[in-house]
């Protein structure tokens, strides 16, 4: 089972980020794009990346508007798996 990170480790981490916050275990980047297919585009992309590292994010679709939300479960916390998979998310955003 992967190690819950402290509150200063979790903050730390999160300021690495670009755009995401934290809130308690939990940290969230929401997202605008250009239209509602290249919203769905990058949901696809992040959804390949999760499957492929087990892990998957809560995922909010609003026409154009998508907010990623990421907490290990299985640990109760937020992880190192977590902000590796925000990283990867903020490549897909990057290139959409």
């Amino acid at each position: 089972m992967a190690e819950i990170l402290n509150d200063e480790q979790a903050d730390a981490a999160v300021t690495k980020l670009s755009g995401w916050t934290r809130e308690g275990i939990t940290i969230e980047r929401t997202a605008k794009l250009p239209s509602f297919p290249k919203a769905i585009e990058a949901v696809d992309k992040v959804a390949e990346l999760a499957e492929a590292a087990d892990h998957h994010p809560d995922i909010d679709i609003r026409w154009r508007t998508v907010t990623f939300r990421l907490s290990t479960h299985s640990a109760g916390g937020l992880t190192e798996k977590d902000f590796a998979l925000a990283s990867q998310i903020d490549g897909v955003l990057d290139k959409v």
